[in-house]
Formats: structure tokens, C-alpha cells, sequence
């Protein structure tokens, strides 16, 4: 039994480091969503129809192998809440972990504009995403993406029964890892991966 913690927001919003700091306090494995992004980008080129492809097939495979050895995992996606086929996608993620006795939590990352620009060029971001070097083409990306999806959930709305929303502009990744774990009483794993 194998459970998922999913970490959303919108781009540069801290899910990868919120991901790490709670990987670290609880022992979950983290898949970052730019660890099936880079490779088939180096290949393929990004947005291209092979390189989404690619990507898709690489979840696929490291959420079923998770599962098959139960593994607990903490996966990070930027949902376009208004994209229909984002939703369909965590609601198949969600049925897929529950089907085989896991637990599906949802965690919602806020964060404001000018805080997501400061945090795109960080040097941690920088080194973990090869793809986000080019500065300006990030930079970009990160504001015709805000300008064109509805990146956070409105305030009222709560697509799963698992979803907490934190607002993470001025607090530390220890403090959001920490709420985290509060609210879901996540227990930690022995060893990566594995319940005590």
C-alpha cells in the first residue's frame, strides 16, 4: 500500500523545495515534475508532441512501480484548475492510489507574483531544472502561463477531500513541511519509501 502526496501551485511557487523539506522530515520519495520533464526535453524539445509523450509514459511508469513496491511518494504538477484535463489527470492519480488501499493528499501552494519572479532565479531552481537556465525564456513562460490558467483553486473551491491550502509567500519550507504533516498526521517511513 502506496501513498501519494501531490504538491501544486503555480511556477517558482516552492513546491520542489516544500517537496525536498518534506521528503527529509518523512521519508517519502520525492518525484519532482520536472524529473519527467528534462530528458525527454534535451531529446525531443519542449512542447513538442513526442517530448509530452515521453513525459507521460516516465510518470506512468515511476507511479506504477511505486505502487507495486509501496513505495509513499510526494509528486509536484502546476494544475490549471480551469483545464479540464488537468483535473481528469489528479482524479485519475487519486483513483489509482486509493484502488490499491493508499491515501491521495492534496496540497496547494500560494504564492504571490513578485515572491514567484524572486524565487525563479534562484540557484537551487537553476540547478535543478536545466530547462529554466535561460532566464528570459523563464521568465516568459512563468507569466504567460499566470496570465493564461487560473493556477490556484478559487477561494471556496476544494477538489478533494484531501486539499489544504497554504499560503507560503513569507513562511520557511520547514514551516510549510510541518504543517503539512499536522494536517494529514502523516506518519514517517523507516526507511525512503517504506512505513514503519
Amino acid at each position: 500500500m502506496a501513498n501519494l502526496i501531490v504538491i501544486t501551485g503555480a511556477q517558482a511557487s516552492g513546491k520542489m523545495t516544500i517537496g525536498k523539506a518534506l521528503s527529509e522530515k518523512i521519508g517519502y520519495r520525492l518525484i519532482t515534475n520536472h524529473d519527467s520533464i528534462e530528458l525527454p526535453d534535451e531529446m525531443f524539445g519542449m512542447g513538442t508532441e513526442i517530448q509530452k509523450r515521453a513525459t507521460k509514459e516516465i510518470r506512468k511508469a515511476l507511479f506504477r512501480e511505486c505502487i507495486n513496491h509501496d513505495i509513499d511518494t510526494i509528486f509536484t504538477f502546476v494544475t490549471a484548475f480551469d483545464q479540464e484535463s488537468d483535473i481528469e489527470y489528479l482524479n485519475n492519480l487519486k483513483k489509482l492510489y486509493e484502488q490499491t488501499g493508499g491515501e491521495f493528499y492534496f496540497v496547494e501552494l500560494i504564492c504571490n507574483l513578485e515572491e514567484r519572479l524572486r524565487r525563479n532565479v534562484t540557484e537551487e531552481r537553476l540547478n535543478a531544472k536545466p530547462s529554466k537556465r535561460d532566464i528570459k525564456r523563464s521568465t516568459k513562460d512563468l507569466l504567460d502561463t499566470h496570465n493564461r490558467y487560473r493556477l490556484n483553486s478559487n477561494i471556496d473551491e476544494y477538489i478533494f477531500p484531501n486539499h489544504i491550502k497554504i499560503d507560503n509567500t513569507n513562511l520557511s519550507k520547514e514551516e510549510v513541511a510541518d504543517m503539512i504533516i499536522n494536517k494529514y498526521d502523516l506518519e514517517v517511513v523507516k526507511e525512503k519509501g517504506r512505513k514503519i
